[in-house]
């Protein structure tokens, strides 16, 4: 179907603009195409949906499609002046995204077999990241029955035809151009769904499809050094890359400038390869540090410095570390030196101070004209960091990560997400948590947003404070620090945050209302493990329900194994290129125990809705066989919430001679009743079983220092409460 909007161009006069606009853009753009063996052939049922970043998509992608393409345009810009000469020159068919009734006409062409180019989107990004995607492009696929073709372009919204601001993105005259065209997908929209719902599934999957092109094109095969200089290439505004309470303010340049600084200095400490101790707080410092590392090819090992000499004995014993990196300082104010001590028994304790003092000014001209490369090349799939479990069920294990690991996770996160130059995190979560590595330092740097980098999330006046001081749009909690946090916040302290991203723990309804109705942001609940880098799901402002924890990150592969005894979903597997390297344990140090074909067991009970929100039934090793039937521990804590928003409750299961089990819940309110739990369970169709036979109040629920429960502190306490610490 050709345009109404005036008489077409002559097909010699056609191919000859095609072929001059694709040399132009070429020169000029350096416009590299892949996958143009992926673009349907004539009398195919094709859908071609690519991103919609800039003035110049249409044009770009006129000097790429072939001839019997058909171009979708907006109504509205159809209309413009200097746009109808353009159209002269394709196939054009003008259509209104918000009317998805008014495209059966184009339903009917693509019937035919002839190819839609269509912007999903219908507008140019404002953000960066993908924006609204339309229900009317799926709607035509669906009811063609024709594949989707995705394509991405990048670069062209650096220009001056893009919508993005010079404060979101750094800016180019001829931004380097890629347009990648990946193979036809089906949507493949259950046949028995009809009318709006089948309309809004459509829909959905293929936004899917539009965020897993994002990540397929993303380069997360390199190093995470490589990373960041390509942040510092294409992504920084010119704003401090990295700042903390300290006064320090580092830009892309000084950080990296730092990092081969003080990475010449480290070098003889460890070899290629080998794995350097890291103890540092949030801070600048331990942003240096940790790229430093980077750029020399040695392994940062993350040290959980609040989990005791104990586990962190462990921890260098399962990883084999023999350095470790710490400031004086912060030994001091942490009151550390105890553990120093033991530590000092196993490994070379090195301050930073120490280092700092031996740096010359030929060390720092060596470092300012050594910006262009690390120090050391490594391969994206080598480990590129260690981090450790909590312990919150046992002695912590290394979890060994790649780049590509860390690289994809950030990745799989910036495209579900938009985030810019104009947004600034504010992270509290410490870096020897996966979160706040992975989420709260290398996405924000890899994606160009800067970060404010703060020591402890306990500070409960501090932060809300300081998160207004710095005009913060992003934050990081659990529900624990959440809660902290609003019960000391002035009402305007989150006036600029626009995202709170949560986990680690459930987040409970009161502290949603609480922070909507006083604050007015949406919390966005999210789940994830070590292993998984380690963002395995999250809810978006595009795809959120409350009570779940998301959908998958993007390029994902799940399965359900069921559980005896357990009638709602099954123990959650996953695999993608997230998943970690494997395990280090202190049983067998230094030796790699990689995930069973790629397949990582989180040991979470799970279930899947219809259109792919997960909820959490509890942890596998969290449920009790009560009278022969299975209970949650963590659904009988949910249960304890509802009855006590504002408390923090834990449920553990103790031995019990004649049902198995029962259970206990430790609470620090005196005012807790067995009969207020006994009353929500009968007015809610709850089961007697679920209701704690014991209720335990102690000064302080146990925590691990990420913001967990240490569910194995809070049992060792209530054994020791009821004289069973020596059974136990």
């Amino acid at each position: 179907m050709t345009s109404d909007l005036g008489q077409t161009a002559p097909t010699w006069l056609k191919e000859t603009v095609q072929v001059v606009a694709r040399s132009i853009f070429k020169l000029f753009l350096r416009l590299e195409v892949e996958g143009e063996e992926n673009l349907p052939a004539p009398g195919t049922r094709a859908i071609i949906a690519p991103n919609h970043v800039s003035l110049m998509d249409a044009g770009i992608l006129h000097a790429i499609m072939p001839s019997h393409a058909t171009f979708a345009i907006d109504t509205a810009m159809s209309e413009k002046r200097w746009v109808r000469p353009f159209l002269r020159l394709v196939k054009s068919q003008p259509i209104d995204p918000t009317r998805p009734l008014g495209m059966r006409s184009l339903i009917n062409d693509v019937k035919a077999g002839h190819p839609l180019v269509i912007f999903p989107e219908g507008r140019l990004t404002v953000t960066g990241g993908l924006m609204k995607v339309y229900d009317g492009t799926a709607m035509i696929a669906d009811k063609a029955d024709a594949v989707v073709v995705p394509v991405r372009i990048d670069g062209p919204e650096r220009s001056s035809f893009g919508y993005l601001r010079k404060s979101q993105a750094r800016r180019a005259w001829f931004p380097k151009t890629k347009v990648t065209i990946l193979p036809p997908v089906k949507l493949d929209v259950d046949p028995k769904l009809k009318g709006r719902n089948r309309r809004q599934t459509a829909g959905l999957k293929l936004q899917d499809i539009m965020v897993d092109t994002a990540f397929q094109t993303a380069n997360i095969d390199q190093t995470l050094f490589q990373a960041l200089l390509e942040a510092r290439d294409l992504r920084d505004t010119g704003k401090p890359a990295i700042a903390d309470p300290l006064g320090t303010s580092l830009s892309y340049k000084r950080l990296i400038m730092g990092a081969q600084v003080l990475g010449k200095k480290l070098m003889p400490l460890a070899g290629v390869g080998e794995n350097v101790g890291v103890m540092l707080p949030n801070s600048a410092g331990v942003a240096v540090t940790f790229f430093a590392l980077q750029s020399i090819g040695r392994v940062p090992a993350m040290l959980n410095f609040t989990a005791g000499a104990k586990n962190m004995l462990a921890a260098c014993k399962a990883a084999e570390v023999s350095v470790i990196l710490t400031s004086r300082v912060f030994v001091e104010k942490a009151r550390l030196g105890d553990v120093i001590a033991k530590l000092e028994n196993k490994a070379k304790i090195v301050y930073l101070e120490d280092i700092r003092k031996t740096i010359s000014l030929g060390d720092k001209v060596g470092g300012f004209f050594a910006t262009s490369k690390p120090h050391i090349a490594r391969l994206p799939n080598d480990p590129a960091a260690i981090l450790f479990t909590s312990g919150s069920e046992g002695t912590p294990k290394g979890v060994v990560l790649s780049h590509r690991n860390l690289l994809a996770n950030a990745m799989q996160a910036l495209t579900r997400i938009a985030v810019n130059g104009e947004d600034k995190v504010f992270n509290v979560l410490p870096v020897f948590h996966s979160f706040g590595l992975t989420a709260g330092l290398i996405m924000p740097l890899v994606g160009g947003v800067p970060i404010f980098l703060y020591p402890s999330p306990l500070h409960y006046r501090i932060v809300p404070e300081l998160v207004y001081q710095t005009n913060a749009t992003i934050l990081f909690g659990t529900d624990t620090f959440l809660n902290g946090y609003a019960r000391a916040a002035h009402p305007y302290d989150f006036a600029h945050v626009r995202l709170i991203l949560a986990g680690a723990e459930a987040i409970k309804d009161h502290t949603r209302k609480t922070y909507m109705d006083r604050f007015g942001v949406r919390i966005l609940e999210g789940y994830g493990v070590t292993e998984t880098s380690p963002v395995l799901a999250i809810n978006t402002p595009l795809a959120n329900r409350s009570g779940t924890v998301g959908r998958l990150s993007p390029l994902m592969e799940h399965r359900l194994q069921p559980v005896p005894g357990i009638n709602e979903g099954g123990r959650l597997f996953v695999r993608g290129p997230n998943v970690m390297l494997g395990y280090l344990r202190a049983e067998k140090p230094g030796i790699l125990e990689p995930p069973p074909g790629g397949w990582h067991d989180t040991g979470d009970i799970v279930t899947f809705d219809d259109q792919g929100f997960i909820t959490i039934r509890g942890r596998a090793k969290r449920f009790a066989k009560i009278a022969g039937e299975m209970v949650s521990l963590s659904a009988v804590e949910a249960m304890a919430s509802d009855v006590w928003p504002s408390l923090l409750s834990v449920v553990v299961a103790l031995p019990d001679e004649r049902k198995g089990e029962r259970l206990v819940l430790l609470t620090t309110d005196k005012t807790c009743t067995r009969k207020d739990l006994q009353a929500h369970a009968k007015a809610t169709g709850v089961s007697e079983l679920a209701v704690p036979a014991e209720i335990l109040v102690v000064p302080s629920i146990p925590l691990l220092g990420s913001g967990k429960t240490d569910y194995v502190g809070a049992l060792t306490l209530a054994k020791e409460l009821k004289g069973l610490a020596k059974a136990a």
